[in-house]
C-alpha cells in the first residue's frame, strides 16, 4: 500500500518531524549527530544564508563532499535555497570534478578546506562558479560552520512544489560522457512511499546503518531522503569499513543495514572464523546496485538469520524499479517483483512488442517515479524517454509469477560492486598515451565485485610500454573503482566495418564461451 504520508516538501518533512520529534537524533557520523529539531533550524538558516551570498531559485549548487552530517545538511539546506543540488564524489579526480561543475553550470560549491586549492584551480574553467563554502578551516571560502550557525537575512524559499528538478545526479553512458539525470523530491520519495515504507517497512523505530556513498542515487534515496521521510535515525559511515560494520552491527543498536552485494560478501568473509556470531536487532539487510548472486544470499541469510532482501534500481527511475518482499515466497537470484504502483514491460529490441514469460527482452518502466530527462542532452532523452517509458537498456526476463531477473544489458556499462563504469571513458583515458595506438576495455567476471574492467592495448610498434606505465596513468586520470584491473597487449582491436569495437571477441581472449551441451 502506498505511504503517501511520506511524498512531502523536504521543509514540510523537517518542520512536521521537528515538531513529532525533535530532540531524537536524525544522522550522525563517526564526529557528531543532529537533531530533527536542529536540522530544520540549521538548513533554514544555511537556506537563507545561500540567498545572502547570491545563490538564485533554480541555481545548482555542488556537495563535495565525504559522507558526513555535513552533506545531509548541505542537501537539504539546497533544496530549501529552491536550488538544484549536485552530488559528486568525493574520491572523483580532477577532471571528473570539472565536467559535473561545467556541466551542471554550478554557481556554488560546498566542500572541505583540503578541496579548497582544487576547486580555487578549476574556478577558471568553471566560470559560473562564484560561491565557495567549506567545512574545516575556511581560509579560502566561507565557513559552513558559521553560515549553518547564524541565520540568514533571508528567510529560506521553502519551494512547495516538488515535482520540479531538485537534483542533477551524473550516471556514466555508454558514449563515456556522464550524464546528469533529473529527479525530483516527488519522484524520490515515491520510492519511499511505494518501497521503502511499506516493503522494508522503513519507519520512525528504525535505528539505520548506510554505509552507502552518499552521491550515488540508491543512497540519496534511502540514506537521504526516506531517512527524512520516515522519521528514522541513521548512522552514516564516512567509508565503508568491514571491521567497524562488523563491530557495529554487533552492538545491537541497528536495524537495517543496506549495502550492495560486495560488501555482503566481504562481511562473510570477515566472519568466516565466528560461526556464531550474532547481530542482535538487525531485523533487515538490503542490496541492490549490482545483481546478488542467489548462494550469497542463501549463505548470509543461513549464517545470520537476517533477510537479505535484493532489488534492482537505476539513477534514471529514481533507483527502485524491483524489490523482493520480506514476506512470502521468493525467487533467489530474481531482483523481485516490480514495485507497487509501477508499470514494467520486457519487450523484444527488434520489434517493440512484448514477450512471453521466460524470453528475454529489454526491460521498460513507467511510472511517477521516472527523471523528467537528462540535463542539457535532449537527444539523449528522447531516444530513453518514448512514450512515458523509459527504456533501460537492461535485458530481463521474467517468469509466471512476475518475479524478474536481469540477464544482460543492450548496454555496455561494467557493473563493479554496485558501480557503473563505461567502457569509453576508459579508453578517452588511455588514448592520451602516446605510445597507445587502439585501446578497448570489456567487463569480465569477478567472483566478489561482480564485474570488473579488463583493457586490452594495441602499442606503437618498438614501444617499451608495460601495464605498469598503463595502470600508473589510469590511477593518475580515473577514479579507483575505474581503473582497468589487468592490461593485455594485442596486435589489432577487432571492429566492425563501421568501427565499433567487437567486444565479445576480446571479452572471449579472457573468457572462453561456454560450449553447447
Amino acid at each position: 500500500m502506498l505511504q503517501t504520508k511520506l511524498i512531502a516538501s523536504i521543509p514540510d518533512l523537517l518542520n512536521r518531524h521537528a515538531g513529532e520529534r525533535g530532540s531524537k537524533v536524525a544522522y550522525r557520523d563517526a564526529s557528531t549527530s543532529v537533531t530533527y529539531s536542529d536540522l530544520a533550524k540549521r538548513t533554514a538558516n544555511l537556506a537563507g544564508q545561500l540567498a545572502d551570498h547570491g545563490v538564485a531559485a533554480g541555481d545548482t549548487v555542488a556537495i563535495f563532499l565525504p559522507n558526513s552530517v555535513a552533506w545531509i545538511e548541505s542537501c537539504f539546506s539546497i533544496n530549501r535555497a529552491s536550488a538544484v543540488g549536485v552530488p559528486i564524489s568525493y574520491d572523483a579526480t580532477e577532471s571528473e570534478v570539472l565536467y559535473r561543475l561545467q556541466d551542471a553550470g554550478c554557481s556554488a560549491i560546498i566542500t572541505t578546506s583540503d578541496r579548497a586549492p582544487l576547486v580555487a584551480k578549476l574556478k577558471n574553467d568553471a566560470p559560473a562558479l562564484k560561491l565557495t563554502i567549506l567545512t574545516g578551516e575556511a581560509k579560502d571560502g566561507l565557513s559552513f560552520d558559521r553560515l549553518v550557525s547564524t541565520p540568514g537575512k533571508s528567510a529560506p524559499r521553502d519551494p512547495s512544489d516538488i515535482t520540479n528538478p531538485a537534483f542533477i545526479i551524473y550516471t556514466s553512458g555508454t558514449t563515456g560522457r556522464a550524464k546528469g539525470v533529473l529527479l525530483s523530491v516527488h519522484s524520490m520519495l515515491w520510492i519511499a512511499a511505494s518501497c521503502w515504507g511499506p516493503i522494508s517497512g522503513l519507519s520512525e523505530k528504525d535505528v539505520v546503518l548506510s554505509p552507502l556513498p552518499l552521491f550515488h542515487s540508491y543512497a540519496l534515496n534511502l540514506s537521504v531522503l526516506s531517512i527524512l521521510a520516515t522519521g528514522a535515525t541513521e548512522f552514516i559511515m564516512e567509508k565503508f569499513s568491514i571491521s567497524d560494520a562488523v563491530k557495529m552491527l554487533k552492538s545491537g543498536e541497528y536495524t537495517i543495514f543496506p549495502g550492495v552485494p560486495t560488501m555482503f560478501h566481504y562481511f562473510l568473509e570477515a566472519t568466516k572464523d565466528d560461526p556464531g556470531l550474532k547481530l542482535p536487532n538487525l531485523r533487515l539487510s538490503i542490496s541492490a546496485g549490482a545483481i546478488m548472486p542467489a548462494t550469497l544470499n542463501r549463505e548470509f541469510e543461513a549464517r545470520f538469520g537476517v533477510k537479505l532482501l535484493d532489488g534492482y534500481g537505476i539513477t534514471e527511475t529514481s533507483t527502485m524499479v524491483t524489490m523482493n518482499w520480506p514476506v512470502g515466497e521468493r525467487v533467489m537470484g530474481s531482483c523481485g517483483l516490480p514495485i507497487p504502483g509501477l508499470a514494467v514491460r520486457i519487450i523484444s529490441p527488434a520489434t517493440g512488442e512484448d514477450v512471453s514469460f521466460g524470453e528475454e527482452g529489454e526491460l521498460i518502466v513507467r511510472g511517477p517515479n521516472l527523471m523528467s530527462g537528462y540535463h542539457n542532452k535532449p537527444q539523449e532523452t528522447a531516444s530513453a524517454l518514448r512514450k512515458g517509458w523509459y527504456h533501460t537498456g537492461d535485458l530481463a526476463r521474467s517468469d509466471a509469477d512476475g518475479f524478474l531477473t536481469i540477464t544482460g544489458r543492450l548496454k555496455e556499462l561494467i557493473i563493479r560492486g554496485g558501480q557503473n563504469i563505461a567502457p569509453a571513458e576508459i579508453e578517452e583515458a588511455v588514448n592520451l598515451i602516446g605510445d597507445v595506438v587502439d585501446n578497448a576495455v570489456v567487463g569480465i567476471p569477478h567472483e566478489h565485485l561482480g564485474e570488473v574492467p579488463a583493457l586490452f592495448v594495441v602499442k606503437r610498434e618498438g614501444s617499451s610500454l608495460v601495464d605498469k606505465d598503463v595502470l600508473d596513468h589510469c590511477r593518475e586520470r580515473l577514479s579507483s573503482y575505474k581503473v582497468p584491473l589487468s592490461v593485455h597487449f594485442v596486435k589489432e582491436i577487432p571492429r566492425t566495418g563501421s568501427g565499433k569495437i567487437l567486444r565479445f571477441k576480446l571479452r572471449e581472449i579472457l573468457v572462453p564461451p561456454a560450449k553447447a551441451s
